[in-house]
């Protein structure tokens, strides 16, 4: 409960009048919820990316929890969770899409469901920036199957 109301104060205070506010390209400061952690791996990305762990994988809560940024045009590869993944996009603008499947837009407030094996990928769109909070259960069933590089057609691929 606690966290919850942290959250929430300090969702708050980013959006107090005469803070800065996001024009797409980029999360100021004053309104990012979590820092942007490390640099994610080339092999797995196309694009700059960032991670934040925000709750590790235990034997207790047994999933892993992570902010996740894009810079635009960034996304992942194709990918599977053997128990799926829950996104909660927290700022920007972005792409998900399932294998055979239209692109979706993503935005800030827009909750995605990935199924458990859907194969998927997720990333900013080309102009904004796009944040989530990834989550993944189960963790003892396993974290993600890394596949192709999502090519640039694929990407551009908006019917």
């Amino acid at each position: 409960m606690k966290t919850i109301i942290l959250l929430g104060g300090l969702m708050l205070v980013g959006n107090l009048p005469g803070k800065a506010q996001s024009t797409g390209n980029a999360i100021p400061a004053q309104t990012a919820i979590f820092p942007k952690g490390d640099k994610a791996p080339a092999t797995n990305f196309t694009g700059t990316v960032w991670v934040q762990t925000l709750v590790p994988n235990d034997s207790t809560m047994n999933c892993l929890v992570g902010s996740v940024t894009f810079e635009p045009g960034a996304r992942s590869n194709w990918h599977t969770h053997p128990t799926g993944q829950i996104l909660l996009i927290t700022a920007g603008t972005g792409y998900y899409q399932e294998k055979g499947k239209p692109i979706q837009i993503m935005h800030m407030g827009d909750v995605f469901k990935c199924q458990p094996n859907i194969e998927h990928w997720h990333g900013a769109s080309p102009t904004s920036m796009m944040s989530h909070i990834s989550i993944l259960p189960n963790m003892e069933k396993g974290n993600a199957v890394w596949l192709r590089k999502v090519t640039d057609q694929e990407y551009n691929n908006l019917k």
